[in-house]
């Protein structure tokens, strides 16, 4: 996902992830206008919500400023539990800020700090002198006339161990009657609990102590690296039931590695999704980003299944049977069917017995997983006995964890509990199988999982906990752009950025842990959700709505410290108009960007046909790609696919012949810059039909030019596939995630026949040049 909202970038990063509104309602200024005026910020709602963490203005892609109405500003303070519905409500809202402020004996419930140096074995890392006020006040708020006894720290580091504060790390401040804490400059990385008791008043704060960049892992520094990417569900072989699996996956990287070459293999995301049909084919819309995607275990591959009785193997191959023909069938896969025969089958797998030494592993997999495992497998067991629950009255809205019914559904549906925990650890089982294939095979970084921005409004992650969340009122998304003139309403709830503060990011710390446990890298989608979130409420449309400010300090933190544990990467998906001072800090923390060619113009320029950059012009810090999973494959691109696909499903906002004119610009230009820098024959740019392998190949090896550290082929431009796999804009009107992968022809290219074609083989060698 991409936002192409641009930001003023004179504005301090504080302040200036600002906002949007309905364009029909919006205040625009005239002039030149590119801040608030004194009056407005004067005003108590625009300071409560500054206050609050809520932008009230924003600077839009065609450089108008515009100001938030009031009624957003309402309705997303209302949903971070903030009232401002009357000027009574805003004045108590705004004195409890500050009251709640004045009594603050430490500056925050998660306090982040950075080390500079090696971590690791390399060396020793020394935190750069770090300090934390000490804010001392009398029990009514008031500032103390004198000051008092001398204050005690203790921080209990992430392993239990404790470490006291010794009295000269704590000054006072005799202008304030406030204490500074100088941290030990040895702590080590990690999420600790700082305790501090001063005149009468204790706090506590989550600690993170995180490296203050991430570094390249050694594969990566000596040399530049590239990989390809896949929609792994897409690849099937004759083991597979009908979807890509695991398994396939593990043979892919596998190969991926030792015939081509490849040091990386970039997949949708895995996130969990429902536990029976219908299930939702899109992997960004999971319902729960903690744990796996369970479609795509591979029975065959589960230890027990060769040991079952031959009667349940029988039961099991004619399941197998049931979906089989489907690995060959090029039309959009059957999910729903897939998962049917398949659930079934593991159903038998997980009745059989296990070894004592299975059974232990399970049950330590259970503990380590903790009741975040337990929540979902109760949301999944509530789904399959109660019903789906988006249907009406449904049991989403009227339980909750605490309720008696839902621990009585557990007690009654023990084995179907047991069940969906079982299946968690199966996938994880497989899926670090293929990680551990394609770190064998010889890959540097091996998998590198995708995360999505969200979860679904009624999925268990929110069922279960959600006071995580602003849940109800408001949606994310993203504002109108050049690309999307209404804006995007992803249906998805945000997290609370309060929780997320009060709780010292352990949520966010588990979901990352959770994904590195699996990968050599992560990739972010829209990773401006870092710093910022589109919040639109309820009833508003996704024009109407506002910002609302994240700690990108402890987020970024967070990333560092597992980044760093699993000696891995971060590539944040920051596509689109991406405010300077975003990109700037992301490189100073070493996350890396995204450059794709087809959006790579000079200047950053949105307009079709203007010229692109030279790669020597890419980031250095960055994952170079000719194509995105939301464009077509580029065979299919440089062959108008998209405007053929998007005439037909209604989609265009003008007259075809106007985008196909854009469209054929576009190509022209990239031609124009192959040509250009010698990579293309002029002959071969006037008959693109006739050379579209040639052409398409010509665009990888300018990827050979950027100077960027990571480069990235798409596994359907080694096969030269045409059709597009996901339409953005659409639902039920085009099968988005559902399409195999394909030769130019159309035939499914199975997953043992993928590093035998001569076409991958041949994009594989100039991608290693």
């Amino acid at each position: 996902m991409s936002e192409q909202t641009i930001i003023d970038p004179s504005t301090p990063p504080a302040d200036d992830t600002q906002t949007t509104v309905d364009t029909a309602n919006r205040k625009a200024s005239t002039g030149n206008q590119r801040t608030e005026s004194a009056e407005r910020l004067a005003r108590p709602l625009i300071r409560l919500a500054k206050a609050s963490g809520v932008a009230t203005s924003y600077i839009d892609q065609l450089g108008t400023y515009v100001e938030i109405d009031d009624d957003v500003l309402v309705n997303v303070l209302g949903a971070l539990g903030v009232d401002a519905t009357s000027d009574e409500a805003i004045a108590r809202s705004q004195a409890a800020i500050e009251e709640e402020n004045s009594k603050r004996l430490l500056p925050s419930s998660t306090i982040v700090v950075t080390v500079d140096g090696p971590v690791g074995d390399s060396g020793a890392p020394t935190l750069s002198p770090a300090t934390i006020r000490l804010h001392r006040t009398e029990t009514d708020g008031t500032a103390p006339s004198a000051p008092d006894e001398e204050p005690t720290v203790t921080i209990t580091l992430e392993d239990g161990t404790e470490l006291h504060s010794d009295p000269a790390d704590i000054l006072p401040d005799f202008n304030s009657g406030d204490r500074i804490l100088t941290l030990p400059a040895d702590l080590p990385i990690g999420y600790h609990t700082l305790h501090v008791e001063m005149a009468k008043q204790t706090a506590d704060a989550t600690l993170i102590v995180a490296p203050r960049r991430i570094a390249l892992p050694e594969a990566v520094r000596t040399r530049q690296r590239w990989g390809w990417m896949t929609q792994m569900y897409s690849v099937r072989s004759h083991d597979s039931w009908g979807v890509g699996d695991y398994g396939d996956l593990k043979r892919l990287a596998a190969d991926a590695a030792a015939k081509s070459g490849a040091d990386f293999m970039l997949i949708n995301p895995v996130h969990a999704g429902a536990p029976i049909p219908p299930l939702e084919p899109s992997p960004y819309l999971p319902e729960s980003r903690r744990f796996l995607n369970v479609t795509y275990i591979r029975p065959q591959d589960v230890p027990e299944y060769a040991d079952l009785a031959p009667v349940d193997r029988e039961r099991i191959d004619a399941l197998h049977a049931r979906v089989t023909d489907r690995n060959d069938d090029p039309n959009p896969m059957d999910l729903n069917a897939s998962w049917a025969a398949k659930r079934e089958a593991l159903r038998l797998i997980f009745d059989a017995p296990r070894t004592p030494e299975r059974d232990r592993a399970f049950e330590e997999f259970k503990r380590h997983a903790g009741p975040d495992l337990d929540a979902f497998a109760t949301w999944c067991v509530a789904f399959e006995v109660w019903g789906a629950p988006w249907e009406p009255d449904s049991w989403f809205g009227r339980t909750n964890r605490e309720s008696p019914e839902v621990r009585a559904l557990v007690e009654e549906h023990r084995d179907l509990f047991e069940f969906n925990r079982w299946l968690q650890w199966i996938a994880d089982e497989q899926l670090t199988a293929a990680q551990s294939a394609a770190k064998d095979a010889g890959m540097a970084l091996g998998l590198m999982l995708d995360m999505a921005v969200g979860v679904h409004a009624l999925g268990a992650d929110v069922w279960w906990s959600p006071e995580r969340f602003a849940v109800g009122s408001v949606t994310v998304g993203c504002p109108p752009d050049f690309y999307n003139q209404q804006g995007q309403d992803w249906g998805q709830p945000p997290f609370n950025p309060r929780y997320l503060e009060r709780t010292g990011y352990r949520v966010y710390r588990e979901m990352v842990q959770s994904i590195f446990a699996h990968a050599g890298a992560v990739r972010i989608d829209h990773v401006l959700g870092l710093f910022r979130l589109w919040w639109i409420p309820r009833g508003r449309g996704a024009k109407g709505g506002a910002y609302v400010m994240y700690d990108h300090e402890a987020m970024l933190a967070v990333l560092a410290i597992e980044a760093t544990r699993a000696n891995g990467m971060v590539i944040g998906e920051d596509l689109g108009t991406v405010p300077d001072y975003v990109r700037r800090i992301l490189a100073d923390r070493g996350v890396l960007g995204t450059d794709v060619e087809w959006f790579a113009r000079v200047d950053d320029s949105p307009n079709a046909g203007d010229p692109y950059k030279p790669p020597t012009d890419y980031r250095r810090q960055a994952l170079a790609s000719v194509t995105t999973h939301d464009l077509p494959p580029t065979a299919g691109y440089l062959e108008f696919e998209h405007v053929a696909l998007r005439e037909r499903l209604h989609l265009l906002s003008e007259p075809v012949e106007v985008f196909a004119a854009s469209a054929r610009a576009e190509r022209q230009a990239m031609l124009d810059r192959l040509v250009e820098d010698g990579r293309l024959s002029a002959e071969a740019a006037a008959d693109v039909p006739g050379h579209e392998q040639e052409i398409v190949e010509a665009m990888h090896a300018m990827l050979t030019a950027t100077p960027s550290v990571l480069r990235q082929a798409a596994l359907v431009d080694g096969t030269g596939q045409h059709a597009t796999v996901n339409q953005p804009g659409t639902s039920d009107q085009y099968p988005n995630w559902r399409i195999p992968l394909q030769d130019a022809s159309g035939r499914v290219v199975h997953t043992d026949e993928v590093f035998a074609d001569p076409r991958v083989l041949s994009l594989a060698r100039v991608m290693n040049n």
